[in-house]
């Protein structure tokens, strides 16, 4: 072919100058379907799909959360994960965590073994509000941890092991902090194998919900010198001169949460991952 051939075609045609991108294929999520994220290069299996997110394992048993649509490779190829459809979810009713409530989910469950240890009140108020009924329907049990550095302790007391998995959610779990450090302490410690400590990323867990639900566009900036909670307080022009106002401001903001569209991603996928995570290999049972 002579060089000049490359410009016998029509310069100005339509879509001479496309980007040659290759095109993703819809596909419907299933259960074990191993897919791979394309951004990330993590590879795993599919273990269930929920609030616009899907879970995947990999084969040493490491779970991550990806939102569901493109942006993943089956075998290579480029698709778009897509929610099956089914005609009965829309009509079903839902919990506050986007759950499908299940036929006869208010009887009571037999306690799982495993647990969830949440840091701090608020917190344990938050995850009860948007993930309590799911969690009552598995027989999970939370319990309060008043403060990271008694993990170690609460996790020599409760000993963790196979079938009594042990989950934790933290509070403002950021790289290089002291809670961090032990975090990772306990994950390398003799029970690691069973412990998962997760945690999200805000000051204060009042920031996990989102700020448009009390009349902020973003959750402002507070001065160090100022206690975050009662800057916060008199920015929303509510009562902070003792813990009692604090206390009430809380109730406040939690009263405007919803359900899980009103939470920020980070706490949804930490608690959606903890939750898989307790329940992995169990049955709960009616009492």
């Amino acid at each position: 072919m002579s060089p000049l051939d490359r410009y016998n075609g029509d310069v100005l045609s339509a879509g001479w100058n496309a980007p040659r991108k290759p095109v993703s294929e819809s596909l419907t999520l299933e259960r074990d379907l191993v897919v791979e994220d394309a951004t990330s290069g993590f590879c795993g299996a599919v273990l269930r799909w929920e609030n616009g997110l899907v879970l995947l394992e990999d084969r040493r048993g490491k779970v991550r959360a990806f939102e569901v649509g493109p942006g993943f490779l089956v075998d290579g190829k480029p698709v778009s994960l897509q929610v099956p459809v089914r005609a009965a979810a829309r009509t079903a009713r839902r919990t506050a965590s986007g759950s499908v409530a299940t036929p006869g989910g208010d009887k009571a469950r037999v306690a799982l073994p495993s647990r969830i240890y949440v840091e701090g009140r608020h917190d344990a108020e938050l995850v009860e509000r948007i993930w309590g009924d799911d969690l009552r329907h598995v027989g999970v049990v939370v319990e309060f941890l008043g403060g990271i550095d008694d993990l170690a302790a609460v996790v020599e007391e409760f000993a963790p092991g196979p079938g009594r998995r042990l989950g934790v959610l933290a509070d403002h779990l950021v790289p290089g902090s002291k809670e961090t450090r032990i975090a990772q302490a306990v994950e390398r410690g003799r029970y690691g194998a069973h412990v998962r400590v997760l945690g999200h990323p805000y000051v204060d867990v009042w920031q996990a919900v989102k700020p448009e639900r009390v009349g902020l566009k973003r959750w402002p900036d507070i001065p160090r010198d100022v206690e975050w909670k009662a800057g916060i307080c008199e920015i929303l022009r509510l009562p902070h001169a003792d813990q009692a106002d604090i206390a009430r401001a809380w109730q406040a903001i939690l009263g405007r949460v919803r359900n899980w569209s009103d939470i920020e991603r980070p706490l949804l996928t930490c608690v959606e991952e903890l939750i898989d995570f307790v329940t992995a290999g169990h049955v709960p049972t009616d009492t």
